[in-house]
């Protein structure tokens, strides 16, 4: 146990080395997804400074993505708006799971709130130390931000020069990297993977008929699964 212990974590509340490997893989996926934002913004008719100031203040790819859209197919600022605030209410729950992990300042929790993505919550709960569970969570959250402007400022500047992004085939890295990420929870709980066939079930079902993003959110009520462990009982105590 001690020496596994040690291949994880070097010292108490600082990264291992694969704490940084894997926040580097997802920065990566994430960087490619932030340059076709951008460049799909742009090549679609806005302003430079829309998906750059977007991505400061909003902060939330598929919510972005969305709102986008709505603006591109001549949708107003409002419905743009109501659509991005839709599909990022996941995040409410997720912010209840990494709550206490953020810190108790209200300058940490500020910024922290701003920092909760799906995946620095799935960096953030993969750890059994709370310890741990803080630095991943700041550790994931500063350099997605960090890599996600900087890449969605590129794509923007790169304008419609880099064609289709969709082509390249690359962004089916991100859910790629997020889905090794959460592995070793669905092997160790079996609550956690009935709540997971469920929600991917229903969102599987939902994909075709409604706007995207909307499934995520309906994939939540998975959740009511967890915990439950059908035919078994505590017994009673002598």
């Amino acid at each position: 146990m001690r020496s596994v212990q040690r291949t994880s974590w070097s010292r108490p509340g600082r990264p291992d080395p694969g704490l940084l490997r894997d926040v580097a893989l997802v920065c990566l996926a994430g960087g490619v997804v932030g340059v076709s934002f951008g460049a799909i913004a742009v090549a679609g008719g806005l302003p430079v400074w829309v998906p750059v100031v977007m991505s400061l203040v909003v902060y939330a790819g598929s919510a972005q993505f969305s709102a986008v859209g709505v603006l591109l197919a001549g949708g107003g600022p409002v419905a743009a708006a109501a659509t991005g605030l839709l599909l990022n209410t996941r995040t409410a729950a997720f912010s209840l799971a990494v709550a206490e992990h953020i810190g108790r300042s209200r300058l940490a929790r500020l910024v922290g709130a701003h920092l909760v993505t799906d995946e620095t919550v799935a960096f953030t709960l993969a750890q059994r130390d709370p310890a741990r569970r803080r630095t991943a969570f700041w550790v994931s959250g500063i350099g997605l931000f960090t890599v996600w402007n900087a890449c969605v400022a590129a794509g923007a500047l790169a304008g419609g020069a880099l064609g289709d992004t969709a082509r390249y085939g690359l962004d089916a890295a991100f859910p790629a990297v997020l889905a090794a990420l959460v592995l070793p929870a669905l092997r160790e709980d079996a609550g956690v993977r009935r709540a997971a066939l469920a929600g991917a079930v229903l969102a599987l079902a939902l994909t075709p008929a409604v706007p995207a993003g909307v499934p995520v959110l309906a994939a939540l009520t998975g959740l009511a699964l967890h915990g439950r462990a059908p035919g078994k009982r505590k017994e009673p105590q002598s």
